[in-house]
C-alpha cells in the first residue's frame, strides 16, 4: 500500500490524469479511502475528483468524519461535485456525516440535494440524535401480501437497484403498515404462483425510529438479524436498517464508554489526528476533579499522623493495601456497566447483585489478604493482623462501591460509563486509607 501511495504521489506530479484514474479503476474503493486518509490534504481531493461516481460514493463512506470534511470543504469550489457526491451517498450514511456538522452547514449542503433527496435527508435528520430513526435507509422492497411470488420477483427486478439490501422483502398492508418480513430465498424457493400471503410466517422483529440506538444493537444481537425494518408507533414502515450500521454504533458507543471510563470527558475519535488543544480539554476537567478528591485521601491521612508516627512500618503496606481496593472496584464496575448497557443486567437487579458481589469481594479479599500476610511476615510481623482484616474490607469495599456506582449513575440517568474507573479508585482510595488506619489506631491501641 505505501508502494502504491507513493506511485499516485509520482503521477500527481507529473500530472498523468490518465493513467491514474486507470489505476484507480482497477482498485477496490476500501484501498482508495485507506490511501486517502494518509495522502496530503492536496493530493487526496485529486485523487477523490479522478473516481467515478460510484467510487467516489463507496469511498467517501470508508473514509473517517475528518477526511470527508476536509473533502468536502475542497468540493465546495465545484458545486456539480460536490452535489453528485451529495445525492450518490446512502441517505444512511448522509444523515450520518450531516449530523457532525454545524447546522449551517448541513443546510447549506441539503440544499444541494435533489428535491426528492432534499426531503429524504430532512426527514432523517428530524428524528431525534442517536435514534434508530438516524440510521434507517428508505431503500427496501416492500409487496403486499396478495402479491404471487411472479410479482414479488417482477417487483424486485424492477425497484431492486436502489434498495439497500435484497435478502429480505417486507409485506404492507393498505396503509404501508408492516405486517411481515420474508427472506428473499424463501421466494425464490416458492411456486411462481404462490401468494406470498402463503409464504408468510407473521412473526416479523422490528424497530421503533424513536428508539435508542443502543437498543437496535440488543435486538440484532438476540435475533440475530443482518436487517430489521422500522417502522413508527402506528406500525407503518418507515425504513431499514442493516448490520453494517448497527456495527458502526457497536465501534462508536465503545469506544465512547471506554473513554468515558478512563475519565475523558467525551470521546476521542482519533487521538493521532486530534489537535493539542482538543486533547487537553477532553482530559483536564475530570483530572482536575480527581485532583481534588483526592485531598481528602491526604487529609485522612494527616488525621492518623500520630498512629503513622508509632508504627511506621504501616506506611509500607498503604499503596499495596488502597491499590487492591481500588482494582477490585474497576473490575467490578467494568463487569457491570457492559452487562447495563448490553441489557443482561437490569436495574431492579442490584440487591440480588449485590449480595452476590459481596460474597465474591470476600473470598478475593480473603485471598489476598493469605498473600499480603506471607509479605508482613517478613517485613513487619506485629501488623500482620492489621494488613489481613484491612486488605479483606477494602477489597469487599471497592468492589461495592465499583458494583453500585454504575447502578446509581443509570438511576439518575446518567451514563453508568461515567462511573469511571479513575473515579472509583479515587473513592476507594479514601474509603481504604479511613479503613487501614481506622484499624491500625484500634488494634495498636493508639
Amino acid at each position: 500500500m505505501v508502494e502504491l501511495k507513493n506511485n499516485f504521489k509520482d503521477l500527481i506530479e507529473l500530472r498523468a490524469w490518465k493513467q491514474l484514474r486507470q489505476q484507480l479503476m482497477e482498485l477496490d474503493p476500501v484501498d482508495v479511502a485507506e490511501i486517502i486518509e494518509d495522502l496530503s490534504d492536496e493530493d487526496d481531493v485529486v485523487i477523490f475528483r479522478l473516481l467515478s461516481r460510484e467510487q467516489a460514493k463507496i469511498t467517501f463512506q470508508n473514509l473517517t468524519y475528518e477526511k470527508q470534511e476536509q473533502i468536502i470543504e475542497e468540493l465546495a469550489q465545484n458545486v456539480n461535485k460536490l452535489s453528485n457526491l451529495l445525492n450518490d451517498l446512502d441517505p444512511d450514511d448522509r444523515t450520518a456525516f450531516f449530523e457532525e456538522l454545524p447546522g449551517q452547514v448541513s443546510q447549506r449542503l441539503i440544499q444541494l440535494l435533489t428535491p426528492e433527496e432534499r426531503i429524504v435527508a430532512t426527514k432523517l435528520l428530524g428524528y431525534p440524535v442517536d435514534s434508530i430513526g438516524r440510521l434507517m435507509t428508505p431503500e427496501y422492497i416492500a409487496v403486499r401480501a396478495d402479491f404471487t411470488v411472479a410479482q414479488t420477483l417482477e417487483h424486485i427486478r424492477k425497484f431492486g437497484h436502489d434498495s439497500e439490501t435484497l435478502s429480505v422483502i417486507y409485506v404492507i398492508g393498505n396503509n404501508w403498515e408492516l405486517i411481515d418480513d420474508i427472506r428473499i430465498r424463501e421466494i425464490l424457493l416458492a411456486e411462481l404462483e404462490t401468494p406470498i400471503s402463503e409464504i408468510m410466517d407473521n412473526r416479523v422483529v422490528s424497530l421503533n425510529a424513536y428508539e435508542d440506538q443502543e437498543t437496535a444493537i440488543r435486538i440484532f444481537q438476540d435475533h440475530d438479524r443482518v436487517v430489521l425494518p422500522v417502522i413508527d408507533t402506528d406500525g407503518v414502515l418507515l425504513g431499514i436498517v442493516t448490520i453494517d450500521d448497527v456495527m458502526d454504533v457497536v465501534e462508536e458507543e465503545t469506544t465512547e464508554d471506554f473513554h468515558k471510563f478512563g475519565s475523558f470527558q467525551d470521546a476521542i475519535i482519533n487521538p493521532a489526528k486530534a489537535k493539542i488543544p482538543l486533547l487537553y480539554s477532553k482530559r483536564i476537567f475530570w483530572l482536575t476533579v480527581l485532583v481534588f478528591m483526592n485531598v481528602f485521601s491526604g487529609a485522612a491521612i494527616a488525621h492518623f499522623e500520630t498512629t503513622i508516627s508509632s508504627a511506621v512500618s504501616l506506611l509500607f503496606f498503604l499503596p499495596l493495601l488502597i491499590g487492591s481496593g481500588g482494582n477490585a472496584g474497576a473490575q467490578s464496575a467494568t463487569l457491570m456497566i457492559r452487562s447495563l448497557a448490553i441489557g443482561e443486567v437490569l436495574i431492579k437487579d442490584w440487591l440480588r447483585l449485590l449480595g452476590k458481589e459481596f460474597l465474591v469481594a470476600l473470598l478475593l479479599g480473603l485471598t489476598m489478604a493469605l498473600g499480603v500476610s506471607l509479605i508482613a511476615s517478613f517485613r513487619a510481623p506485629e501488623i500482620i493482623a492489621v494488613v489481613a482484616a484491612t486488605m479483606v474490607l477494602t477489597v469487599i469495599c471497592g468492589s461495592i462501591i465499583g458494583m453500585l456506582l454504575p447502578f446509581l449513575f443509570t438511576k439518575l440517568k446518567l451514563d453508568p460509563a461515567t462511573a469511571s474507573a479513575p473515579l472509583i479508585t479515587s473513592i476507594a482510595d479514601i474509603t481504604g486509607v479511613v479503613i487501614y488506619f481506622s484499624i491500625a489506631s484500634w488494634y495498636l491501641g493508639l
